[in-house]
């Protein structure tokens, strides 16, 4: 229990930006406490799978590239701090691409993500399709392919990742808590939530980090701004004996134009391939998280093209999870318009979770003035965010 004290800052969601935020906040020496209502990293929340791809690639997306190559070293020195190397396996990223690939505007979104890596300097290769075909045997490539691959990303194993996180945040003096926090009443200052124990939480300053539960705990401000969407994902096992689709021999790797991006087989899982399309409208607390036949055949149909050894291959495990999207995909970090000192923290889904270190410390700069951050990136803003979506990130 909290008993009567007042906090400096209340973070509501242990997710990775909430956890991260807590984190920052706390190692700056603030007097924070961390709220889930699920408990941190949980199977209801978009932080809650198993692995998630960290890579720079973002097309033109300069900000996003940025903020990646921020983040993987403070994973990487977190991990080491912990004693948990292993939660980050560098795999490679591999963007796979053809000559004709462009969106509806005629953006070439793969050329433009190599032409930002080269720009930045991040190692990258560019592979024609003949080398692609040498080092990749198990894929399926069509007239046109070439690729690009970053030699630095790969994957985090995402649930144990975040508790990790919290775990170190704990250390530094953040409480930890299981509780479901309201809204905050009225409007000007907050002082107050509360919990659904019935008990009044005190605090100076308070960030909602809760994901898909944004919406549902800010409707009027947040519906249509932020939706949450049903995702499904497939584990798939190879033949016995069979390594190709494991780390090193396959990267992970993403397919920007037929919507689909994979995972090689990490821990003898199975090989992760899931749509990158946003599914129908989830809530996040009474869903059912079920896969369905029909996203099971549209996935085959889709490796038969691309991975064809694994287009009838076993399911060895199946998720439902969910993305949060802003209306174009660029993640909402601003003040509460009607509270001085409420944040408002989200649209991560389903490409935030990598960016997580670099969202705790923006947060963190903003609540306290320090870090670079003491102004609102104009595309963070809540005024950016529409009610009819156009998704421009991946």
């Amino acid at each position: 229990m909290t008993g009567n004290k007042t906090y400096d800052v209340c973070v509501v969601g242990a997710g990775v930006f909430g956890a991260w935020t807590a984190h920052a906040l706390a190692r700056a020496g603030l007097g924070v406490v961390l709220l889930d209502a699920y408990g941190a990293a949980n199977s209801r929340s978009s932080s809650g799978g198993e692995t998630r791809v960290i890579r720079a690639g973002y097309g033109r997306e300069e900000i996003y590239t940025r903020w990646s190559l921020r983040s993987l070293p403070l994973w990487l020195e977190m991990f080491e701090r912990a004693g948990r190397p292993e939660l980050f396996r560098r795999t490679g990223v591999l963007w796979l691409a053809r000559d004709d690939d462009g969106d509806d505007d005629g953006d070439t979104v793969s050329s433009d993500t190599l032409a930002t890596l080269q720009r930045l300097s991040v190692p990258v290769e560019r592979l024609a399709r003949g080398e692609l075909e040498r080092r990749f045997p198990q894929f399926q490539f069509g007239p046109g392919a070439w690729g690009s691959f970053e030699p630095a990303g790969g994957v985090l194993l995402a649930r144990r990742a975040v508790r990790a996180v919290v775990g170190e945040a704990r250390e530094a003096g953040c409480a930890y808590r299981v509780a479901h926090a309201h809204a905050p009443p009225g409007r000007g200052r907050a002082s107050s939530v509360k919990l659904s124990d019935g008990e009044t939480l005190s605090a100076g300053a308070f960030v909602y980090a809760c994901g898909p539960w944004l919406p549902k705990v800010f409707p009027e401000l947040l519906g249509g701004r932020i939706n949450a969407t049903r995702q499904e994902v497939f584990f798939f096992g190879a033949a016995a004996g069979d390594t190709r689709f494991s780390a090193p021999a396959m990267p992970t790797w993403v397919d920007w134009r037929a919507g689909l991006y994979g995972i090689p087989d990490i821990e003898g899982r199975g090989c992760k391939i899931a749509l990158d399309r946003h599914g129908p409208a989830f809530d996040p607390d009474a869903g059912e998280r079920v896969a369905s036949a029909e996203a099971l055949r549209e996935v085959r149909d889709l490796l038969a093209e691309r991975l064809p050894a694994l287009a009838d291959a076993p399911v060895l495990e199946s998720r439902v999870c969910q993305y949060e999207n802003t209306s174009n995909g660029d993640f909402l970090i601003d003040r509460h318009p009607g509270f001085e000192n409420v944040w408002l923290v989200g649209g991560g889904s389903g490409h935030g979770f990598k960016h997580g270190p670099a969202v705790g410390a923006y947060v963190a700069g903003l609540l306290t003035g320090g870090g670079g951050a003491a102004e609102i990136e104009p595309r963070f803003s809540l005024a950016t965010k529409e009610r009819a979506g156009r998704r421009t990130i991946f």
